[in-house]
């Protein structure tokens, strides 16, 4: 079940890198590839917070071994995708079933440890998770370079399938609920469909289409108040809700929920700002950005086994205080970025946040699910995967439209002072100019060179803000963690000896 779920969390990143190369092959717009990464989530938020139903009705074996056929199936038919239009419905039903293996993973977890056996798989578990988005767009190109952007979608079939067997073949972690097919509760599954569906495009296409300013940003910010409105009134009022939100009157699991939202905008919006950086900024290309941007998946997948140590050993809402404030430390230290900015200044900052979030996400998920009843584990476990993977999305839409207004912002500041009467302007575009040859062609290239570094750093400082704004929140809501019952100490893999 963990290998299943690092191929759906793999596959959210994938085909990150490859973009252009399936644009040409299917004869794409630049708008309509987009679409490829968004059907995906749309489809995924919408499976996440489901999959507790599901898994009850179908048992969570049946359920999972399901959605791990359906899901080496469906990258099968995106891979031999003959048009955008197909590539979509493709993508979208393979984000479904991937976001079912998500929270099932998850919720196995706690229902086939006793708690002092739980650490070490949700240690494990935590590994993948964060492995995954590291390396996804690094395995994208490679098998894209290698081979063809297919073969990304190709090399689930056989992985995907065995999984499937196995996991169908291994022992009843629970009983189907047959019944609950007959009191399904229809207006709940459509409002909660029309809301997260809604709500993933507004935050993924707004950004792209200046919000407001595009009626289809519009028409889904409408239906995304409507749908939730109604959605979260029936989650309330149901006997048997399709998604129980009660699990939020336990103040621990919503605070922890809380904090791990903050994390999923954390977390999604550095993986998306360094690169953006690199990329527009200095120049580099995918394989550059790509060996920076795995230092932080790699020390989170070597700082996971030192959590398993600590966890036994210290009260886990200090950890996480620990844990958070190291993650804003290295957010802080790349607050101060230079259009020369380069591995070096970039290595220990991703090391400390790599630590400070790999803390924070083993021990906040341990501490929102451990005390729960065994009744709401499965829906608990969807609302939270899902509170972090929309905090993901929502700091996306926010770190896009903060960038292009900062951006601009900066970049009218500093060509206030490129005016011709100032005489140290004009002496560095003479001599740019001369450097170039000189006579008008030099002063006009010296022109195009000054206003191209005024706008790169103009997106530099706006680069900053944001990273200074992520800084400042992920201490505020630090401050959550005080808020936390004492629990008891949390068992290491040690716990299983006694």
């Amino acid at each position: 079940m963990v290998f299943g779920n690092f191929m759906a969390i793999l596959d959210i990143q994938i085909v990150a890198s490859s973009l252009n190369e399936i644009q040409a092959g299917l004869g794409a717009t630049q708008a309509e590839v987009a679409w490829v990464q968004t059907s995906y989530l749309i489809a995924e938020v919408i499976a996440i917070p489901l999959s507790g139903f599901m898994s009850r009705l179908m048992s969570t074996r049946v359920y999972f071994s399901l959605c791990a056929v359906l899901f080496s199936l469906s990258s099968l038919l995106c891979g031999l995708a003959w048009n955008i239009e197909s590539m979509l419905i493709f993508r979208a039903l393979q984000g479904f079933v991937g976001g079912g293996m998500i929270p099932t993973t998850m919720a196995a977890l706690f229902m086939l440890f006793p708690q002092h056996k739980q650490t070490l798989p949700i240690v494990v578990v935590g590994m993948v998770s964060t492995l995954g988005p590291a390396i996804g767009p690094t395995i994208g190109g490679w098998l894209t370079n290698q081979l063809s952007w297919h073969w990304m979608f190709f090399i689930n079939l056989a992985p995907g399938m065995l999984v499937a067997a196995l996991v169908f073949a291994g022992p009843d972690i629970d009983r189907a609920e047959r019944g609950l097919f007959s009191r399904i509760d229809w207006f709940g599954l459509v409002t909660m469909a029309i809301f997260l569906g809604s709500l993933e495009f507004f935050v993924d296409e707004g950004p792209r289409n200046d919000w407001f300013s595009d009626s289809h940003i519009l028409y889904a910010f409408i239906a995304m108040v409507l749908g939730g409105t109604a959605f979260i009134w029936r989650s309330f009022t149901s006997p048997e809700p399709i998604v129980d939100l009660r699990v939020f009157a336990d103040r621990t699991f919503a605070l922890s929920s809380m904090m791990t939202f903050v994390l999923g905008m954390v977390l999604f919006g550095m993986v998306y700002i360094i690169p953006v950086f690199l990329g527009q900024v200095r120049g580099m290309n995918s394989v550059q950005i790509g060996h920076i941007m795995v230092i932080q998946g790699i020390t989170m997948f070597l700082t996971a086994p030192l959590v398993a140590a600590l966890m036994p050993r210290f009260d886990p809402r200090k950890l996480v205080a620990i844990g958070m404030l190291i993650t804003a430390v290295g957010v802080y230290l790349n607050s101060a970025l230079t259009t020369q900015s380069d591995y070096d200044q970039l290595f220990w900052p991703q090391v400390l946040r790599g630590i400070g979030m790999m803390i924070c996400l083993i021990v906040l998920s341990q501490l929102a699910l451990a005390r729960m009843p065994l009744s709401q584990i499965k829906s608990a476990s969807g609302v939270y995967n899902l509170t972090r993977n929309m905090g993901g999305a929502i700091g996306l839409a926010l770190v896009n439209t903060l960038l292009e207004r900062q951006s601009a912002l900066h970049v009218t500041s500093i060509n206030s002072h490129l005016t011709p009467d100032r005489p140290e302007v004009v002496a560095h575009i003479d001599q740019m100019a001369a450097q170039m040859g000189g006579g008008d062609t030099g002063q006009a290239l010296a022109i195009a060179r000054l206003s191209r570094e005024a706008h790169l750093q103009g997106l530099t400082l706006a680069f900053n803000d944001i990273l200074l704004g992520l800084c400042l929140l992920i201490t505020v809501v630090s401050l959550l963690i005080f808020l936390v019952e004492k629990p008891p100490k949390l068992a290491g893999g040690a716990g299983g000896a006694h």
